[in-house]
């Protein structure tokens, strides 16, 4: 074979078509076609995986396999090639016993060697040459194979345990969420216990018994999408509205008395003119001359009716939704129920990421700083980790509000939600801290806090754009989870 042709040897045996043939084994294995089959976002997650694991081992395998194994022998025959006939009688010996132990074609060259004759045969060269590029490419291939067999049966290791984890997240999460499955997948390589299993189950159950933390998750996800333009002029615009008008014909409250000749509101002694024949000429005298003493009665008349106002012209702007940036304030004042509504309005916010392909960070805070990426690639593991932390140590709202603007300052972070969660028993923040924080509202971020208890500093939610307060009482709470 020219020399030539032999630099592309890896890369041919690469494309060979033992790749496909296993995509196309593994697309065949029936409990990965069950779970494709359950749920058609987790047919593309399973999908995009397997093509991803395709183009990577194309990659990997010439390289790896050529580099570590064969390269000195493919250099070798390359040489061998090319040099001249008698030049290569003269060294067809040293070449063959730099085989020895490293390639399979060094019993069979030994064997031609064997025969003396053939050395001064014109075509003995080229006869060798092409023997030993049939068995080095049969070398290859079989390395090749052995090392895409393993890789094989890790990604099936991963896509079982996928399955596995998916399974179980079905007994956690309700029907109806398909559009959450595909990032599920991604987060689903954590192996999950029952353990596991269960304290999701309770979470996610104490977030439905609060239905209140579930609205204010809702309302958090929607957020980010009605925002108004500001580069738009406000314009003049009409709108049809139902408004309240006083009347003095709704016969709402009595409010006096007056002239007047309505006889359905005729106090009781105008009508003792009528009683005496001398004195009802004046009766009809007086409601000819609108006189009669009348109740004067007023009330609110609904009318529909055009209102003018001003607005912009565009009322939401399209844009990607940031991620959500979830401060959790893990001090020991909000040990119990406090602690319950936090963790359980993390874990809502990170389905509602999941469902509109966001990113979701818990950022613990207490003393110290620890952060959490809900919605990264073992994800699970993340989740649990947050679940099981107890809270403890003093508030000390300072160092993550710091440490969130400056995440907030980057790029990915455009358009991001960060949401503060804590009894907002702290001191107030300094001038410098909220001149940073109205910067960041101008480019779009929002800022959110939800007080979990009724002793917050008024002054720290001054910050925020939005605030609500949920600190329902104990009566409440038992009520909650009957």
């Amino acid at each position: 074979m020219p020399a030539t042709e032999t630099l592309n040897l890896a890369m041919m045996l690469a494309e060979s078509g033992i790749i496909d043939n296993a995509v196309n084994e593994l697309m065949t294995r029936p409990q990965l076609l069950m779970a494709a089959e359950s749920n058609p976002d987790i047919k593309t997650a399973m999908k995009n995986q397997i093509i991803k694991w395709r183009g990577h081992i194309h990659k990997r395998m010439p390289s790896v396999s050529v580099e570590e194994q064969f390269k000195r022998e493919i250099e070798l025959y390359q040489e061998a090639c090319q040099w001249e006939p008698e030049y290569f009688i003269e060294q067809v010996d040293s070449v063959v016993k730099q085989l020895e132990g490293h390639s399979s074609f060094y019993f069979k060259a030994r064997s031609l060697l064997e025969r003396e004759s053939q050395k001064h045969n014109p075509m003995f060269q080229s006869y060798f040459c092409n023997q030993w590029y049939e068995y080095l490419s049969k070398a290859l291939i079989d390395a090749q194979q052995s090392e895409l067999e393993q890789h094989k049966e890790k990604l099936l290791a991963d896509l079982y345990q996928r399955i596995e984890t998916m399974q179980h997240m079905q007994e956690v999460t309700e029907a109806g969420d398909e559009k959450k499955a595909g990032r599920l997948w991604d987060m689903a390589k954590a192996r999950l216990t029952k353990t596991d299993v269960s304290s999701l189950k309770t979470m996610a159950a104490f977030l439905k018994k609060n239905s209140g933390l579930q609205e204010i998750a809702e309302k958090l996800g929607r957020m980010a999408s009605e925002v108004d333009d500001p580069d738009k002029e406000r314009v003049r615009s009409e709108d049809l509205k139902m408004v309240e008008e006083r009347s003095d014909n709704v016969t709402d409250d009595i409010v006096g008395v007056h002239e007047s000749d309505d006889l359905s509101k005729l106090l009781p002694n105008e009508a003792m003119f009528l009683a005496y024949p001398e004195l009802e000429v004046v009766f009809y005298k007086h409601l000819v001359d609108k006189r009669l003493m009348n109740y004067r009665v007023q009330g609110a008349q609904r009318k529909l009716r055009r209102v003018k106002a001003y607005k912009r012209q565009t009322k939401q702007v399209e844009q990607d939704k940031g991620p959500f940036i979830v401060c959790i304030d893990a001090s020991g004042s909000m040990n119990g129920f406090p602690e319950q509504c936090a963790k359980a309005l993390a874990y809502g916010l990170m389905q509602i990421a999941l469902a509109e392909d966001r990113d979701c960070y818990v950022i613990m805070f207490s003393t110290q700083q620890i952060t959490y990426e809900l919605t990264k690639q073992d994800g699970l593991r993340e989740v649990l980790n947050f679940l099981s932390y107890s809270f403890h140590g003093g508030t000390d709202l300072g160092p993550v509000l710091d440490q969130s603007i400056e995440l907030m300052s980057n790029e990915k972070y455009k358009n991001a939600d960060l949401i503060v969660l804590s009894d907002f028993i702290a001191p107030s923040q300094p001038d410098e801290m909220m001149k940073r924080i109205q910067k960041l509202k101008q480019q779009r971020n929002r800022f959110h806090a939800v007080n979990l208890s009724k002793y917050g500093n008024p002054e720290l939610m001054t910050i925020f754009d939005h605030c609500w307060s949920y600190h329902p009482s104990k009566l409440g709470r038992l009520f909650k989870w009957k």
